[in-house]
């Protein structure tokens, strides 16, 4: 299950590497992203139906809503990617692990532990250097423009998070919730990309391959391989998973993209990484239904937020 979790993490690492290969308009790129899964998910959530039984409306119209908050994201994050970079934009978006827990006791009651408190201050000096508002020559086309997508991408997120959480509480189901909120994100991000008019309904090659990879890797096998075994792994393992999407996309777009981040917002980088890893470790070993953890997007993840012990994703992916 190590091997498993860690693999998913790798996988979601190349999703903001994808967007940029593929050159396609943060629209385009999340209408594909999901259109393009939606067949293979289809097949699996039918398979899913056959052997549980089917869903209700009532269990499925929340994922509607989680649909729309994972479009959004989806946009607001490759708005991020164009304006500070593919890796700093992964960074920026995976401070929903801080968030996650903070909307949660707003709006759920269900209190943070003192990790996700200590961790909040720490993320945000990290945001504040990749930012580049400190420096002259940050990287990044609009550093400082990217940094608010990044977090605005991240604030979606969490609302996808948590409403994914209350319509996957089957765990024996992994690609069904999967498949109503992303059929739910590909309409909306269509709708959202028209009014916006950065939407390009019929992309050329070789741009679609590489929005055909990001579907199929991504949003396909990186969520069932962390769906499936993260929720099933001691929560300290999980939080060392969890930094090698943010970590693997940084060093990806160096290598690949040949992104070179200025030695700030590397600083940055690396004072985010310690807080989501504050956030995210324990002080004691988790029941099994409050080890599920979610990654982006890219993250985009898992079925259910973990809030009381503070273990959450963006796989992310986001994005």
């Amino acid at each position: 299950m190590r091997a498993c979790g860690l693999l998913g993490a790798v996988t979601i690492a190349f999703s903001s590497i994808l967007v940029r290969l593929s050159h396609a308009s943060p629209s385009t790129a999340a209408i594909f992203r999901c259109l393009f899964a939606l067949p293979v998910l289809g097949v699996l959530a039918w398979l899913e139906d056959r052997r549980f039984g089917s869903r209700t409306w009532a269990e499925r119209r929340v994922l509607v809503m989680a649909g729309v908050f994972f479009a959004a994201d989806l946009i607001l994050w490759h708005h991020s990617i164009e304006d500070v970079g593919a890796g700093l934009a992964t960074v920026l978006a995976n401070i929903q692990v801080v968030l996650v827990p903070l909307v949660a006791w707003a709006l759920l009651a269900e209190k943070p532990g003192r990790r996700v408190l200590a961790a909040l201050p720490i993320a945000l000096v990290g945001v504040v250097l990749i930012s580049g508002v400190l420096q002259h020559g940050a990287y990044g086309r609009e550093p400082g423009r990217g940094a608010l997508f990044g977090l605005a991408a991240g604030i979606a997120y969490v609302g996808f998070l948590l409403l994914l959480r209350r319509g996957s509480s089957d765990l024996r189901r992994v690609a069904g919730p999967l498949f109503d909120a992303t059929f739910t994100a590909t309409v909306v991000a269509v709708v959202a990309g028209l009014i916006v008019g950065d939407a390009d309904l019929t992309p050329g090659w070789p741009g679609v391959g590489w929005l055909i990879v990001l579907a199929l890797t991504s949003q396909v096998i990186g969520w069932l391989l962390i769906n499936t075994s993260l929720p099933r792994l001691p929560a300290a393992i999980t939080s060392l998973i969890l930094a090698v999407q943010p970590v693997g996309s940084v060093g990806l777009a160096a290598l690949i993209l040949g992104e070179s981040p200025s030695a700030l917002q590397l600083l940055g980088v690396a004072v985010v990484l310690c807080a989501l890893l504050v956030a995210t470790r324990p002080a004691t070993r988790l029941r099994l239904p409050e080890q599920v953890l979610l990654l982006r997007p890219d993250h985009r993840r898992g079925a259910r937020a973990v809030v009381r012990a503070d273990v959450s994703p963006r796989a992310s992916d986001q994005d």
